[in-house]
């Protein structure tokens, strides 16, 4: 059963504030970030990023506040768990390490009842964006991701990280060709469609 809404920001909560008390450098990415942007709100998970460097004490902070840990299949994360609800701890997402330019980019925002670094809308489009495979190619979530967070996002930044991705070039053409944003000089304004 999918979380719901406040499930989600219950455990961002309790994971960023015991984070935060305890030093330890993140930044909320994944669909909480997208609701802290502006977009529409996470029904999955709560993703925060760290350095692979902080991995292990970010889940030991978390486990000392009352989360269960689980080990990951994955290398490059590790999860812990608010009840039922999953928070992915997030060190290497798609093969691009979470470093400290990344989290100096990360503003700090309200997210539901918490203030937490949220990871820039740059950084958020170019991960979301480096997903997408054969495999993991449904557009519609981006599209509506894009038109709410255009404004934030340096549109010829996001193409030049992700021009090695056919996916990622296809879609930043739709972005194009639908007015969103022009994706090569960057005008985050002149997008037509609303």
């Amino acid at each position: 059963m999918a979380p719901t809404h406040q499930q989600l920001l219950h455990a961002l909560t309790r994971a960023a504030n015991a984070l935060t008390h305890h030093g330890v450098p993140f930044a909320v990415a994944g669909g909480c970030a997208v609701y802290a942007r502006g977009g529409p709100p996470s029904d999955h998970d709560v993703d925060l990023f760290v350095k692979p460097a902080d991995c292990a004490r970010a889940r030991s902070e978390l486990a000392r506040a009352g989360l269960r840990i689980a080990d990951a299949a994955e290398d490059w994360l590790t999860k812990a768990y608010d009840g039922d609800t999953l928070i992915d701890i997030i060190h290497r997402p798609n093969n691009r390490e979470v470093d400290d330019a990344l989290l100096a980019r990360a503003e700090v925002m309200r997210v539901g009842p918490t203030m937490a670094p949220v990871v820039h809308g740059t950084d958020l489009l170019v991960d979301k964006l480096l997903v997408f495979d054969a495999h993991r190619l449904d557009l519609s979530p981006l599209l509506r991701i894009s038109r709410d967070l255009r404004e934030q996002v340096d549109w010829p930044c996001v193409r030049a990280q992700t021009e090695h991705s056919p996916y990622a070039r296809a879609f930043l053409g739709l972005i194009d060709d639908l007015g969103i944003a022009d994706t090569r000089t960057g005008d985050r304004t002149s997008g037509r469609a609303g």
